[in-house]
C-alpha cells in the first residue's frame, strides 16, 4: 500500500514536467514566429518607404518642370499685356483642387479637352474653377492637395461662369476634360467669346461631350456625350414632322389641315455619342467622334404603338490636331465647313441656336456630310484659313415637267436625267441627284481682341445627262456663293449678339427651310436658283444657370422659268395658278412655289439640378413663321404658324 502513493507522486512529477517542457516549446515557437512576422511587416514598410520615396522624387521632378512652365507662361503673357482686358474685370477666388500631378503635356493643354494657354491668352480672361483628377490606377492618385494660385496669372480655366476643368489619366499622362472648353485642341484668343460651355444647347447641338464619362482603355481616353430628351410642340397648323420643322409644308387655307391645331411630343432626338482620343506625342492627338440619336423614321415607324423611331449617325470622323505646327484635319461625316463657327474653327465649336426646334431656325446655315478638312492657323493662333471637299447635292424643284424618279421630259421630246431613287442600302424612296465633283468651301476665322468673325466661299457643281435621239450629252453648271458670320460679345459671358449669312446660286440646300438650289431650262440644263439665307439673334445668360434667346431668321429663293407651246415650267413662273389657295378644299390650282420663309422665336433654358450626377435642364420656346410664295394667277398669299416648344434634357455626362 505504501508503494502506490509513491508511485502517483512520481507520474505527477513527470506529467508537470512534461507540461514545463510542452509550454516552453509552444513559446519558443509562437516567439520565432513573431519575430518572422515583424520581419515581414518590416520589409513591407521599408518597401512601402522606398515607394514614396520614388514617388516624391518623381513629384519633385514634376513641379520643377511646372514651375518652368509657370515662368514660361507668364513671360508670354507679359508680352500681350496691351491687348488684355482690364485687370479689374478679373473673377476672383480661383481654387485648384489636384488629384495626383499633372504632367507637362496636361500643363500645355495637350488632350482635346484643354484649355490652351497661349500668349494671345491673358490672366484676365481666367477665372473659375478647375479640378485634376488623375486615374484611380495611379498610386498617386489617391491623395489630393490644394494648390492655391499666389497670381491670377497661374489660373487655368477661362470662363466667368463657374464652368472648369477636370484633368484625368493615367499616371502622369492626365488627359484634359473642360467644361467650358472643347473636345478638340481650342487655342483662346482673348476675344470675349470662347466656347460653348458644354452643358449649354448651342454646345449639345454642335456635338459636346461631358466632363463625368471619362475613362480609359489603355493609351486611348474615352468620353462620353449626350442627353435624354423628351421635347414636344403644340401648334396651330397641322404639320407631321414633329419638332422638327419643315416649313415648306406649311399650309394654305385650302388644305383643312390649316384649320386644326396638333400636338406631338416624341424622345427621338435623345442623343447618345463617344469621343476616342489618344496623344500622339506632347503636341499631337488623334481622335474619332460618333455621335447619333433616333431621328430617322423607319418603314416601320407608326406613332400608334411602338412609335419605333429608327437609330441613325449624325455625325462619325477622324481628327488629327498638331498644336505646334498648327495643322488640323479632319475626315468623315461632321458639320459643313459653312455652318458658323463660335472660336476658329475647330470642330464641336458650331455656333449654333439654343432651339428646341431640330431643324434650329430659318435661315441658319448648316448640313452634316461626309468631308475631308484641312485647316492652318496663324498668328498665334488668331488667324485660321480651312478648305475642305464635302459631300454634293442637288435639290432640283421640276415644277411643270413630268418626273418619274429622276427622268424629266422636257416640252421638246428630250429627256433630262437628275438624279436616281437609291438603291441597295440606300432610301428606295429619295432621289439621289448627278454629281460630277464635290462641293469645294473654304473659309477664313480671326479672333482679335473682341469678337470672332468668319468669311466664307462655296464652289457646287449642278450636273445632268439630256438624250435626244438615242443619243445624249453631259451638262454641268457653275453654282457658289460666298456668305460670312460674327459673334459680339456685348457683355463677355453675359450678352452676345450673333449674326450669320450665305449667298448664291445653287446652294440653297444649305439652309435650313431646303429650299430648291435649281430647276430646269428649255435645253434641260441645270438652272441654279439665287439664294439668301441669313439669321440674327441676341444670347443672354443672366447667371450660371439660365439662358434666354431670341432669333430672326429667313431664306429666300429666286425663280427662273420658261413657257413653250401654252405650257409653263420652271420655278416661280407667273403664270402658275395660286387661285385655289384660299378656299378650303378647293378644284382650283395652288401652285404655291415657295418664295422665302422667315421666322422669329425667342426661349429660355433653365438648368435646375447640376451636380456629379449630371445636368437637368428644362426649356420653353415661342416660334413665329411665315411662308411667302411667287406671285401667280391669283396673286400670292401667304401663310404662317404659330408654335410653342418645351422639354427637359437629362445630362447625365455635362
Amino acid at each position: 500500500m505504501s508503494r502506490f502513493p509513491l508511485r502517483m507522486a512520481c507520474s505527477t512529477v513527470f506529467s508537470i514536467r512534461g507540461l514545463l517542457m510542452m509550454s516552453t516549446a509552444f513559446g519558443l515557437l509562437a516567439v520565432h514566429s513573431q519575430a518572422h512576422a515583424d520581419d515581414d511587416v518590416m520589409s513591407r514598410m521599408q518597401k512601402e518607404m522606398h515607394r514614396l520615396q520614388e514617388a516624391q522624387a518623381h513629384v519633385q521632378q514634376e513641379q520643377e518642370e511646372i514651375n518652368r512652365d509657370l515662368v514660361m507662361l507668364r513671360s508670354e503673357m507679359a508680352k500681350h499685356h496691351h491687348t488684355a482686358q482690364p485687370a479689374d474685370k478679373t473673377t476672383t477666388n480661383t481654387t485648384m483642387v489636384a488629384r495626383g500631378t499633372p504632367s507637362r503635356s496636361a500643363i500645355h493643354g495637350v488632350a482635346p479637352h484643354a484649355p490652351q494657354l497661349h500668349s494671345s491668352q491673358h490672366p484676365t480672361e481666367l477665372a473659375s474653377e478647375a479640378t485634376f483628377a488623375s486615374n484611380a490606377n495611379s498610386p498617386e492618385g489617391h491623395a489630393s492637395r490644394a494648390l492655391p494660385s499666389s497670381d491670377s496669372r497661374d489660373r487655368v480655366a477661362r470662363d466667368r461662369r463657374d464652368h472648369g476643368v477636370t484633368e484625368s489619366g493615367a499616371g502622369s499622362e492626365l488627359a484634359v476634360v473642360g467644361k467650358r472648353t472643347e473636345d478638340v485642341m481650342v487655342r483662346f484668343a482673348e476675344n470675349g467669346v470662347g466656347p460653348h460651355p458644354r452643358e449649354t444647347i448651342g454646345a449639345q447641338a454642335a456635338g459636346a461631350v461631358g466632363d463625368h464619362g471619362v475613362f480609359h482603355l489603355g493609351p486611348v481616353t474615352l468620353m462620353l456625350g449626350g442627353f435624354v430628351d423628351m421635347a414636344a410642340v403644340l401648334e396651330n397648323r397641322h404639320v407631321a414632322s414633329g419638332t422638327f420643322n419643315y416649313w415648306q409644308d406649311m399650309p394654305y387655307p385650302n388644305e383643312p389641315r390649316y384649320h386644326t391645331n396638333n400636338f406631338e411630343g416624341s424622345a427621338r432626338y435623345s442623343r447618345l455619342s463617344l469621343l476616342a482620343r489618344g496623344n500622339i506625342n506632347s503636341e499631337a492627338t488623334i481622335s474619332g467622334f460618333f455621335e447619333s440619336d433616333f431621328g430617322a423614321g423607319a418603314v416601320t415607324t407608326d406613332p400608334y404603338e411602338s412609335n419605333s423611331y429608327a437609330f441613325r449617325m449624325r455625325q462619325a470622323y477622324l481628327a488629327y490636331d498638331d498644336n505646334k505646327a498648327g495643322w488640323h484635319f479632319l475626315g468623315g461625316q461632321a458639320w459643313s465647313l459653312l455652318t458658323p463657327g463660335r472660336i476658329g474653327i475647330v470642330a464641336r465649336q458650331e455656333s449654333l441656336p439654343e432651339t428646341i426646334e431640330a431643324s434650329m431656325l430659318a435661315g441658319q446655315t448648316w448640313a452634316r456630310q461626309w468631308q475631308v478638312r484641312v485647316v492652318k492657323d496663324f498668328m498665334d493662333h488668331r488667324l485660321w484659313a480651312g478648305f475642305s471637299i464635302e459631300n454634293p447635292a442637288t435639290l432640283y424643284d421640276t415644277t411643270g415637267f413630268a418626273n418619274t424618279n429622276g427622268t424629266v421630259s422636257l416640252p421638246n421630246g428630250n429627256t433630262a436625267t437628275i438624279g436616281e431613287n437609291g438603291v441597295g442600302l440606300t432610301n428606295d424612296t429619295a432621289n439621289f441627284s448627278n454629281e460630277i465633283a464635290p462641293d469645294l468651301i473654304g473659309k477664313l476665322a480671326y479672333d482679335p481682341s473682341w469678337g470672332h468673325y468668319e468669311v466664307e466661299g462655296i464652289l457646287h457643281f449642278p450636273h445632268d445627262r439630256v438624250t435626244i435621239n438615242h443619243t445624249g450629252h453631259n451638262n454641268t453648271a457653275i453654282a457658289g456663293g460666298a456668305g460670312g458670320s460674327l459673334i459680339l460679345p456685348i457683355i463677355s459671358g453675359k450678352l452676345e449678339f450673333r449674326a450669320a449669312g450665305l449667298a448664291g446660286w445653287g446652294i440653297n440646300r444649305y439652309g435650313s427651310v431646303l429650299l430648291p438650289d435649281a430647276t430646269l431650262n428649255a435645253k434641260g440644263d441645270p438652272e441654279p436658283l439665287f439664294g439668301l439665307q441669313a439669321q440674327a439673334g441676341l444670347i443672354a445668360h443672366p447667371n450660371p444657370h439660365i439662358d434666354v434667346y431670341g432669333y430672326f431668321g429667313t431664306q429666300r429663293v429666286g425663280h427662273a422659268y420658261f413657257n413653250s407651246e401654252g405650257s409653263s415650267y420652271g420655278y416661280g413662273n407667273p403664270l402658275y395658278s395660286n387661285a385655289g389657295c384660299l378656299q378650303e378644299l378647293s378644284s382650283l390650282t395652288c401652285s404655291a412655289n415657295t418664295r422665302g420663309v422667315s421666322e422669329a422665336t425667342i426661349g429660355a433654358w433653365w438648368r435646375f439640378f447640376k451636380g456629379r450626377f449630371g445636368t437637368v435642364e428644362g426649356g420653353t420656346q415661342l416660334a413665329y413663321a411665315r411662308r411667302d410664295i411667287w406671285k401667280g394667277i391669283g396673286g400670292d398669299p401667304h401663310t404662317s404658324m404659330s408654335q410653342i416648344f418645351f422639354d427637359f434634357r437629362y445630362l447625365p455626362f455635362q
